[in-house]
């Protein structure tokens, strides 16, 4: 059977199987590795392969993890479902594909479509249901740059280019302390720092500080001294960076990340779920990774980042400082598609497409992605347990989630000129 004839045969088993009322007429993938037979088990060891699906939906259940609860509001702003959405199509590698064939391809536990605040496609994989609270991992960096916008507009801190240690004092003196707030925002401290998900690299020691406190965060943090580039220069990827936004944040209010998303975001955006902040053992939550949310509000998330920071006709984040956050225009040319990384350009912690019209994405590693396209209103929420945390160790599955989020723009009448 050549290439073409299986690729029919595999819409006509899908076919069927839809026909038949049926979720799936195959395993899902790897669904053995990854811990069906035992019923996705959470475990202690949250990151074993067995663990993840179970894990990475409900964090706060893990034995071990501490954490604050964000809380949700007395209203929730609706998310209708789409009458007569259109199809989603998309092409990979010279061959188009449906939703259903990309969920049979790849390790995705939820996937959310919205146009224009309406649901064109809601999914869940793997035994995952509308309640679970899905791991950020990086996608949090973009949390708590919308965070640090909101703190920036009640004066609570008074300019991004204030030095980092002016409010998170216990860094005063160090590297990162003296690091304007809107260099760390572009991750451009010129700091040194290693981020290549080996188990040997800085980021390494960073999560084993945040999980164990020994030696506690901030003294890691006060370790990395020796500069690569001039502050400000160069796009370095670096989740160090995000830990400092954390402390600035914690430092200019005196109050817990959980308490500042509860207030500035999540009752005002109208979310249905509470949400849940992992915090070390020095009770700092994880800034740059550990963020937890039902799929439906990481959709409000991006739906008010599509609205320009206002939810319920109110302006919860300053306009004028996600603009900053997410227009290419707005970056210095370091910082460009094609300039900061092969791909992505970057912002204030978010990811840049390299399209001309403004679109942008949290992203964190083994998948996790909210993609948005405000002047189209599409917003495209996917968690997932790839195996390999990053496009350099594996970039299949990065690669056809590109091309998945192209086909969506095509599909719902969104805009891919390149840049």
């Amino acid at each position: 059977m050549n290439l073409k004839e299986n690729k029919f045969f595999m819409k006509m088993c899908v076919t069927l199987c839809l026909i038949g009322g049926s979720a799936s007429i195959w395993a899902e993938p790897d669904e053995a590795l990854l811990g069906k037979q035992a019923g996705y088990p959470i475990g202690s060891r949250w990151s074993a392969m067995e663990n993840r699906v179970g894990a990475w939906s409900a964090l706060d259940k893990v034995p071990g993890v501490l954490g604050q609860f964000v809380q949700r509001g007395d209203t929730v702003n609706p998310l209708p479902k789409a009458v007569n959405p259109p199809d989603i199509k998309y092409r990979y590698r010279n061959l188009g594909y449906s939703i259903d064939e990309y969920l049979e391809r790849r390790r995705i536990t939820g996937l959310l479509i919205l146009k224009d605040g309406e649901i064109v496609t809601e999914r869940y994989r793997y035994g995952r249901t509308e309640d679970a609270r899905f791991l950020s991992f990086s996608m949090a960096k973009s949390v708590t740059s919308m965070l640090i916008g909101v703190a920036l507009e009640k004066g609570l801190i008074a300019s991004l280019d204030d030095p980092a240690g002016q409010y998170a004092k216990d860094l005063a003196g160090s590297a990162y302390g003296a690091t304007p707030i809107r260099h760390l925002l572009r991750m451009s401290s010129g700091i040194s720092f290693t981020e290549r998900y080996d188990g040997q690299d800085d980021v390494s020691k960073l999560s084993s500080s945040f999980a164990t406190g020994t030696p506690q965060v901030v003294s890691v943090l006060r370790t990395f001294s020796d500069r690569h580039s001039p502050s400000g220069a160069k796009f370095v990827y670096a989740s160090a960076e995000t830990e400092v936004l954390g402390r600035v944040l914690t430092g200019a209010t005196g109050r817990s990340m959980a308490d500042l998303t509860t207030e500035w975001l999540w009752k005002p955006l109208g979310a249905e779920g509470d949400a849940f902040w992992c915090h070390g053992r020095d009770r700092q939550a994880g800034a740059y990774f550990c963020f937890n949310a039902v799929l439906r509000d990481w959709g409000r998330l991006g739906l008010l980042m599509a609205n320009d920071g206002k939810a319920g006709g109110k302006q919860i984040i300053s306009a004028e400082y996600l603009r900053e956050a997410t227009d290419i225009a707005k970056q210095p040319a370091a910082f460009a598609p094609y300039k900061a990384t092969p791909y992505f350009g970057y912002g204030y912690q978010f990811w840049l497409h390299p399209l001309k019209e403004r679109s942008f994405a949290f992203q964190g590693v083994h998948g996790q992605s909210v993609f948005v396209q405000p002047a189209t209103g599409i917003v495209m929420v996917q968690t997932a347990v790839y195996a390999q945390a990053s496009g350099a160790q594996d970039p299949e599955p990065y690669a056809e989630r590109s091309a998945l989020w192209m086909g969506v723009l095509q599909s719902l009448g969104g805009r891919t000129e390149r840049y």
